[in-house]
């Protein structure tokens, strides 16, 4: 994944306390240690699984930095990472005047504070015997313009909401906010006339400007807000104001800025829009369209393309959307096209529910008239469907064939536009797709049965893909070994020990060229494979500590893979003596597929010398594989099991 990416930061890690959200929030930078050259020494990770980091001496003292690159902004306030190489394991470094440890290979990760704004660089200098190289790496700190508490009244016209192109419905509430100094007043007027203050925060503690307790000069901003209904800012003719003062009498100074328009949508008629996928795998099961639960959120909903819905905002790129009356979400607006004006909503009613076996699935066909919005959970041995905009009326439910996977089918209309069908089977639920049947006008919720797993092989006749994760992006190493190369061997090697165990294996790529995240999956799925495991190395964002944060992880996504994901941790645990960062759930593209159980491993982390250095290790190599045979073999004899 990509370089020191928020995201690739475990969702379990605990980080001075703190846990992240799902969503990869960057998290809080921990305090440097006073010493970071000999605090290097003293935190680095259990290394009892890791070869040893090969020594190379004599060699051209050059200093090379992988991360960050020149001129790179850094989000981090008091502490940052710095990594790189010397070329010689035998030199010695600084970095701004403090000492940093160089391993054997000549790499070096070091943990230093932020250098002051006024100089925003690192003095690199690399010494062996009477040998003196130096090195100034410019860096960039995030910065915004400051508005002072006196002077002439300045404004960050840029930070006004709401911006241009947004829609809303008229009793829909929109936030009206702009940053401005702390000793301002600032108020709103929309179409009524009536003038409404801006207030910082909840306005319960701060309404009262604090003008003694600024300074005369430095950025004293803050977010000034309110929550006004669209329809007063939804007049293209008289924009509503915001106007933004400071002072009395001769001293008063004063901004005014009009609000950008607001479209609101029409109340006696609906805008609606039919879903599309442009991606280029092809007409296919696989295309489907995310939506989220706020702008820019993490993916929950994967919708088939053709559904039509209604529009009920946008805002920054995404379209809100209505799923039901009580359920709105976002898609991107690329992944829409909005219908004529006029277009009815389709109604959709259920007719019976209709059990259909075959020999490696069991298909559940619900007769809709139209594609509905859908969600699948799956736990323990239940699938439980959730279909928006439905209402249920099946009259007859035949299930043809005696088929023993699906025991039991209820359904409950849990609101006036919304069904819950939940199925109760006789084996762990494993995978599943959601089709549509247009010769049918059938939505077709498609189970996959467990595979047959021999006792003394679970591997035989188990067709697993193996996914060398990479490119695209993905981390460096401090000697410039790449995630997607790294990886790659230890792929290979997996696939050859999986097909010496009876499995029919393969790799979702047979080069160190880019395979698009996308592709990897429905390069499984077309493949028909049981089992999905992707390997990776990690990586940390700015502002954490990677002597504190480095371990071994596995990931997630439907609940189905979680037993495969722990087995996996466990194997890798057991070899490579790192921390246990443990399993969890994150939302990543090649763990999304549901047609089959998926994990990815993280290992590593690339950014470590020492962890780095073994991933060039044929040795080391074989083991990360060998971890990862065992704990797909321990999943499919604990599912062969019955899940006990």
């Amino acid at each position: 994944m990509r370089i020191y990416a928020p995201f690739r930061l475990p969702l379990a890690l605990s980080l001075a306390g703190l846990l992240l959200a799902a969503c990869g929030a960057p998290p809080t930078p921990v305090a440097a240690p006073p010493a970071p050259a000999v605090a290097a020494r003293a935190m680095s990770p259990v290394t009892s699984g890791l070869p040893a980091v090969p020594a190379v001496r004599g060699a051209r003292v050059a200093i090379n930095v992988r991360y960050p690159s020149e001129n790179q902004v850094i989000a981090s306030r008091d502490s940052n990472f710095l990594l790189g190489s010397v070329g010689s394991g035998d030199a010695s470094l600084t970095v701004n005047g403090q000492p940093v440890t160089v391993a054997p290979n000549g790499a070096f990760l070091a943990w230093l504070p932020m250098p002051a704004a006024t100089a925003a660089r690192y003095d690199l200098v690399a010494v062996r015997g009477t040998d003196t190289v130096r090195h100034t790496l410019r860096i960039r700190m995030p910065s915004r313009t400051a508005l002072p508490a006196s002077g002439r009244l300045r404004v960050d016209t840029a930070s006004l909401s709401p911006a241009r192109g947004w829609w809303m419905r008229a009793d829909d509430m929109v936030r009206v906010s702009i940053r401005a100094p702390r000793n301002a007043r600032v108020t709103v007027m929309g179409r009524d006339s009536v003038v409404r203050p801006l207030l910082v925060g909840t306005g319960a503690a701060t309404a009262v400007p604090l003008i003694a307790a600024l300074p005369d000069t430095g950025d004293a901003s803050t977010i000034f807000a309110t929550d006004i209904a669209a329809a007063l800012v939804g007049d293209s003719a008289h924009p509503a104001r915001l106007s933004v003062s400071r002072g009395t009498g001769r001293e008063r100074d004063s901004v005014v800025l009009a609000v950008p328009f607001v479209r609101v949508l029409p109340v006696a008629s609906r805008l609606l829009a039919q879903l599309r996928n442009t991606s280029t795998i092809g007409s296919d099961t696989d295309r489907v369209v995310n939506a989220r639960t706020i702008v820019g959120g993490t993916y929950k909903w994967l919708l088939l393309p053709g559904t039509v819905l209604e529009v009920t905002g946008r805002q920054q790129g995404f379209t809100r959307l209505r799923l039901d009356g009580a359920l709105d979400v976002w898609a991107e607006n690329g992944d829409l096209a909005l219908l004529p004006e006029g277009a009815a909503l389709p109604r959709r009613v259920t007719g019976g529910l209709r059990v259909t076996p075959s020999a490696e699935w069991v298909d559940l066909a619900i007769g809709t008239g139209d594609r509905p919005a859908h969600l699948v959970e799956a736990e323990g041995h239940t699938i439980t469907l959730t279909l928006y905009g439905v209402q249920a009326n099946p009259e007859i439910s035949p299930i043809f064939g005696n088929d023993t996977l699906i025991r039991r089918i209820a359904w409950d209309q849990v609101s006036n536009d919304r069904v819950r069908i939940t199925l109760t089977l006789s084996q762990p639920a494993y995978g599943w797709l959601a089709l549509w049947d247009d010769a049918r006008r059938a939505f077709v919720l498609r189970v996959r049965r467990v595979p047959t797993i021999e006792r003394d092989n679970p591997l035989k006749g188990i067709t697993i893909a193996v996914d060398p994760g990479h490119p695209p992006v993905g981390a460096t190493g401090p000697t410039g070994l790449y995630e997607g190369d790294a990886v790659f061997p230890v792929g290979m090697k997996l696939v050859e020990m999986l097909k010496a165990r009876g499995a029919n294996a393969f790799s979702t790529r047979n080069s160190l060229a880019a395979v698009g995240l996308t592709d990897r999956g429905v390069i499984a799925r077309r493949a028909n494979a049981h089992l999905f495991i992707s390997i990776h190395l990690n990586a940390l964002p700015d502002g954490v500590n990677p002597f504190l944060a480095n371990g071994t992880s596995t990931l997630f996504f439907n609940n189905t893979s979680e037993p495969l994901a722990r087995f996996t941790q466990e194997e890798l645990m057991r070899r490579f003596g790192l921390r246990d960062l443990g399993v969890h759930y994150q939302n990543l593209a090649v763990a999304r597929p549901s047609w089959y159980p998926s994990a990815l491993a993280e290992g590593l982390f690339l950014m470590l010398p020492e962890q780095e250095a073994a991933m060039r290790d044929e040795g080391f190599q074989r083991k990360y594989a060998e971890g990862l045979l065992a704990g797909v073999e321990r999943y499919l004899k604990w599912l062969g099991e019955g899940g006990r």
